[in-house]
Order: structure tokens, then sequence, then C-alpha cells
């Protein structure tokens, strides 16, 4: 299971919701950005061997090669519920962390506050990419939107699972926002050994090997790049 959304897009939860589903969760990896910036994408693919499943960086820059080398996989896009309230917590973000390399690297700018135009653009383009990849392949991909209300039951049927009896997780969410949901209802705003071989559910393993081009996969603005 790949989480294929950019930071800032409710990946945290993602992350919480798919370990609380049994899988081992890999979420943002330093040392597996350095791999992808390098060009390294073989070296990056064998390293996801040992877990089940992914979201945060690098991640969401290597769905095609992923989707390649473990043909069973399925992919969960997390969006916003718009282009500017993502871009606002990106903000947000950055300014609670200042300059990242990783952020210059995928964005092309290490703040991101003066080049709205740019980062929407690159955001809005690859959740279009994303869709267009596997459009043709119903099943494989699955969108969701915290904002808007998808919760335990959504990924649930998506993976064909049980859902967790459990809050439902908002890692990373304004509080004065912050809902709690179980099983798909709505309370009011509160203040919330694994398989060796990647994973979509715990009974199926991807397979396979390939790879395709290396290096950065949204550089495809015009001017500045990713």
């Amino acid at each position: 299971m790949l989480g294929v959304g950019l930071n800032k897009t409710g990946t945290k939860t993602l992350g919480e919701c798919l370990r609380a589903f049994g899988t081992r969760n890999r979420s943002f990896d330093a040392a597996a950005f350095e791999l992808w910036r390098a060009g390294r994408i073989a070296e990056l693919l064998e390293s996801m061997q040992s877990h089940d499943s992914f979201e945060d960086w690098p991640w969401p820059l290597v769905y095609r090669e992923f989707d390649v080398r473990f043909p069973d996989a399925r992919f969960v896009l997390t969006t916003r519920r718009d282009s500017q309230t993502w871009f606002e917590s990106l903000c947000k973000h950055a300014e609670r962390t200042g300059p990242t390399p990783f952020r210059e690297a995928v964005y092309g700018f290490a703040m991101p506050h003066a080049h709205r135009a740019v980062h929407v653009a690159i955001y809005e383009r690859h959740n279009d990419e994303v869709r267009e990849y596997f459009s043709a392949r119903p099943g494989k991909l699955l969108e969701v939107c915290w904002e808007r209300g998808d919760d335990w039951e959504v990924l649930a049927n998506f993976l064909g699972l049980p859902p967790p009896v459990l809050p439902f997780p908002h890692e990373n969410a304004n509080p004065a926002r912050a809902l709690v949901r179980v099983r798909g209802s709505c309370s009011a705003p509160a203040s919330a050994p694994a398989t060796s071989t990647p994973a979509t559910t715990s009974s199926s393993r991807p397979a396979g090997a390939s790879s395709l081009d290396h290096g950065p996969q949204l550089a495809r603005i015009p001017f500045e790049t990713l």
C-alpha cells in the first residue's frame, strides 16, 4: 500500500490508519529521500521490501516505479478540500520547521510563501497525473479527503478488511477543526513482526521486478521545477 498524496494532505493520518489495519508502515525517511534525489531508484525500491505500507517523503515520488515493481499493490491519494487549503497548510508547516532541503528538492523552494502559483501547480498536476495513471485500472487507487469525511469505512472497503473499532486519527490536525470519527460518525471538535514485502492488505503481497526512469518524477513544471 503506497500513499501517493503530497505532504500536508493528511499523510500522517493515513499512516496511523494503515498501522491500525496491521501493516508495517514506513513514513518519512531522510535516507530514502536521498536515494530518490540521487536517482538510485533501484536501491530505494529494494529498501521497501521490509515494509507493507508507505506515506510521506519520498514515497509519493516513486509511485510509477513501485507499481511496476509490485504489481499487486494498491495506492491511496490523500488530498485537501481545495488547493488553497493545502498551500496554507504547507506555509504554516514551513513556518514551524524553517527551510528544509526536502521541500526545496520537491517544490523548488525552501520556503513556499512567495511562490503560491508554482506550488499549487505542482500539487494539482501531481494529483491529476496520479488519477490519470490509474484511470484504466479501477480498484487500484483510492482518493480520500479527511476534511470531507472519509474515514475507516472508506479505507476498510478499499482494503477488504473490517474497520478498526477506534477513534479515527487526525494527526497534525488543527484542533479547532479536528473531528474524531468512529465508524463514519462525527463528534464535536476535539483537542486526536510483519511480512517482508510491501503489501496491499495483510493477505496480498506484491511481487515482480522492474524499474523505470531514475530521478525526480515531478520535475515537469515549466520554469521553477521540482
